[in-house]
């Protein structure tokens, strides 16, 4: 099975989940600066809340990608809503790719809100979900 990640982060939250994901499943995190250069099962996309979306820098990725992707695999940080699952599943159903309904999404430390988030156990927590994904 291919696996790849990619993320976008400002400020470090997603980040923390794309490292974990990465040592659970084995495959290098990458930032969403890099596009996909080959066809993958599973793309593991992170991202988080900004003004209540994705960053367009994870829309230009999702608008780039030109290779075949078996599924999206959601995870993110946020520190008002839940998670960027919405936002994200329009970005992809333009471009006719699946996104697996189970997401991973934790609370972000924004100013002073959720400090020290996402924590050890939110990363524990992400790998685990990345495990039962790609099993």
């Amino acid at each position: 099975m291919k696996v790849a990640i990619r993320y976008f982060t400002r400020g470090g939250n997603t980040k923390k989940l794309a490292d974990a994901i990465s040592e659970a499943v084995g495959v290098e995190a990458k930032t969403t600066a890099e596009p996909l250069s080959e066809d993958v099962d599973i793309l593991f996309l992170g991202s988080s809340v900004y003004a209540y979306g994705v960053d367009d820098q994870v829309r230009q990725f999702i608008e780039g990608i030109n290779v075949k992707v078996g599924k999206v695999v959601n995870f993110s940080t946020a520190a008002l809503i839940k998670s960027t699952y919405k936002q994200v599943s329009k970005l992809l159903e333009k471009k006719g790719i699946p996104l697996e309904k189970e997401e991973f999404a934790c609370k972000g430390s924004f100013a002073m809100m959720h400090k020290g988030r996402p924590n050890a156990d939110d990363c524990r927590a992400a790998a685990a979900f990345a495990k039962k994904m790609c099993s």
